[in-house]
């Protein structure tokens, strides 16, 4: 029987998705039309369809993992869903900090202004960032995949052997977590680069243009100002991410508390529910699409 703050915690959980799903389906659905009729996918638009198209598979299967976990964890210590479920979660999850990685690089190499020759290395390459990222990806999945494996097979023979998961200690539980979620670390610390260093170049374009103007904002330095703002957001969503998937792995209710889990849950979905409105109020082509939508709605 639920508390009233479970109850809580889970009705809020549940709102997210739905908000999370919607917003990034239009997204997708905005983008997928626009390539369509211009008959051309540029860069940006596979990223955003990209990046909507995961994130709604992520939302799922956080659900997914999150409800069988709280209301059924007797399905995952008889391991019949340990192995296809973290197959999903790593994929899932790493499709959609590629995409997002992506996203902030993309924006990176387009806004910032670095005089390092790397920099504009990768700045007269900007169409192959994403297929760079995938072979990263790849060549770091390669480098995990056996240890995933072997993590999924003590699993599931420790489930045979009825001794999962109560002779697993939580220092084991977190560093096998850590190793199915590396790619996830190593691309989120990639994510978190970019934009640092997008704020550390609109914050400095800023400032010129004030002193240039002697103070006063003309509408690139109030645009540049909204950027980082936005930009600020997103970091701390996705800080707010890592949180939450921290927090459910260490209050996994066989072996923590039910309450602190189903809070960890609203925690990791607000990322990838809250990130796509922020998408769509960053980008005026989405954002005009989005109060056509609205307009009908408010007559």
């Amino acid at each position: 029987m639920l508390s009233i703050a479970e109850g809580l915690l889970i009705f809020i959980v549940l709102g997210e998705s739905i908000l999370g799903v919607l917003g990034n389906g239009f997204i997708g659905l905005v983008n997928c039309i626009d390539c369509v009729k211009n008959k051309n996918f540029s860069v940006i638009g596979l990223i955003l369809i990209g990046l909507a198209t995961s994130r709604i598979f992520l939302i799922w299967i956080i659900i997914i993992d999150g409800f069988i976990k709280l209301f059924s964890p007797h399905l995952y210590s008889s391991g019949f869903l340990t192995e296809p479920i973290t197959y999903v979660w790593v994929i899932i999850s790493n499709l959609s900090i590629l995409f997002a990685s992506s996203l902030s690089i993309f924006y990176l190499l387009k806004i910032a202004n670095f005089s390092h020759h790397i920099f504009l290395w990768l700045k007269y390459r900007i169409n192959r960032v994403l297929p760079l990222l995938m072979g990263l990806m790849f060549v770091l999945w390669l480098l995990t995949f056996p240890q995933i494996v072997k993590i999924i097979d003590d699993y599931k023979t420790g489930s045979r052997n009825k001794t999962w998961p109560l002779n697993i200690s939580k220092i084991e539980y977190v560093s096998n977590h850590v190793l199915l979620n590396l790619g996830i670390i190593f691309l989120s610390t990639l994510c978190l680069i970019s934009c640092l260093l997008l704020i550390i170049s609109l914050w400095r374009h800023n400032r010129q243009m004030q002193l240039s103007a002697l103070g006063v904002r003309d509408s690139s330095t109030e645009a540049h100002v909204k950027a980082m703002k936005v930009l600020i957001s997103f970091l701390i969503l996705l800080i707010l991410h890592v949180i939450g998937i921290a927090i459910e792995i260490s209050a996994f209710p066989v072996l923590g508390s039910r309450l602190l889990f189903i809070f960890g849950m609203a925690t990791t979905v607000t990322y990838p529910c809250g990130h796509s409105f922020l998408l769509i109020l960053g980008n005026s082509k989405l954002k005009q699409a989005f109060l056509k939508v609205l307009l009908p709605l408010n007559n």
